[in-house]
């Protein structure tokens, strides 16, 4: 396979999270919030698969025509937080007005926070919370806490965005990485699990889900507390 077409696959491969967002949309219009979540697993693999591929295979210099970038992004919001966003309105996990604030805040603030030019760190972790509300909706889903409490991560997560705290990319921030890759393996696996068994008690998957989701949270927050011990 030409260094083209490798390229032009890679985007295929971005593009195809927009199909499985619809997927994921349909399901969530439906309430059927177990297949909604599979679909947006699916997707999260995906995001995790191409950019390893795109910078492997130099996607900018072989495929310049379509900004792999900008397409990232749009499927990103899509997944990340449009679709989540609803879920957590329309299923009343967050009832009354607390709904409403929820819909109105992740949409809002993450909006403003992908349009962001500080949004990477030097390290290549992001500055402030990463918007990634499908993860945040997943373990809500799961564990199922009150609305209060529901509510009242959302507020701070939304209000992190724009904090200067830094969250690591589990596969582009070089320190610890060889523990974030299995740590966000682990949990990819167990949020499949819990959305595969309509969110059954196991736990397994809880434990996983929680331990996996505070590393994936509190690490970058470590490393900017713990600096890199000099050689």
């Amino acid at each position: 396979m030409s260094l083209r077409l490798r390229a032009l696959a890679v985007h295929l491969l971005t593009a195809s999270g927009a199909v499985f967002a619809m997927l994921a949309l349909i399901a969530a219009v439906r309430e059927q919030w177990s297949l909604m979540f599979l679909w947006l697993v699916v997707a999260f693999v995906v995001d995790g698969i191409d950019g390893p591929l795109a910078r492997r295979w130099h996607v900018a210099l072989h495929a310049p025509r379509i900004d792999g970038a900008l397409l990232d992004l749009i499927i990103d919001y899509l997944t990340y937080v449009f679709i989540p966003a609803y879920a957590l309105f329309q299923s009343g996990l967050v009832p009354g007005w607390g709904g409403w604030a929820v819909l109105v805040v992740i949409t809002f603030a993450s909006a403003l926070y992908f349009a962001d030019t500080r949004m990477k760190t030097a390290d290549k972790s992001f500055s402030g919370f990463p918007a990634c509300w499908n993860m945040v909706a997943l373990v809500l889903f799961a564990l199922r806490p009150s609305p209060e409490m529901a509510l009242g991560l959302i507020v701070v997560l939304a209000g992190a965005m724009f904090l200067p705290l830094r969250f690591i990319h589990p596969v582009r921030t070089r320190r610890w990485r060889r523990l974030s890759i299995p740590v966000a393996l682990g949990w990819t696996v167990c949020a499949a699990w819990e959305a595969a068994t309509g969110f059954a008690p196991a736990d397994w998957a809880h434990w996983g889900l929680v331990l996996s989701s505070l590393y994936l949270l509190l690490a970058g927050i470590a490393q900017q507390l713990l600096p890199v011990r000099a050689r």
